[in-house]
């Protein structure tokens, strides 16, 4: 975990959406996408708004810009976070040390978006449906 730089988040069920995806109309589909792509984007801007800055060093806003969203399962999957042996710190920032507090940008950013990823896949396919 440390090596990448990104903390896990696990999805369940995708394995039965990708099943049930098949049968669905592409309006539908590229509704689901348009959802996990406004949500992760939240998500993103929310960690750059939170994530902390040392005001010290010459690179002060390096994990502010280099948070950064990758797309898979044709954009039904989007990894939030920090990619890149670089950004490898970002781990400790986020979950602290023995020596550093925690201070977390990202989960807190998952949490206040979780709520609203239900309403926004609703919203979505209510607009393909029309």
């Amino acid at each position: 975990m440390a090596r990448s730089g990104r903390a896990p988040v696990r999805v369940t069920g995708i394995a039965q959406l990708k099943q049930r995806l098949q049968d669905m109309p592409d309006q539908i589909k590229d509704s689901l996408v348009e959802a996990v792509k406004e949500s992760a984007e939240a998500v993103r801007d929310d960690v750059k708004r939170n994530v902390p800055v040392d005001t010290r060093g010459s690179d002060s806003h390096h994990l502010k810009d280099a948070v950064d969203i990758r797309y898979r399962e044709g954009g039904l999957v989007a990894d939030v976070g920090w990619f890149g042996r670089e950004n490898s710190y970002a781990t400790y920032v986020e979950f602290g040390t023995r020596r550093r507090p925690a201070q977390p940008s990202l989960y807190p950013a998952l949490e206040r978006e979780r709520g609203r990823f239900a309403a926004r896949l609703t919203d979505e396919i209510r607009r393909a449906l029309r």
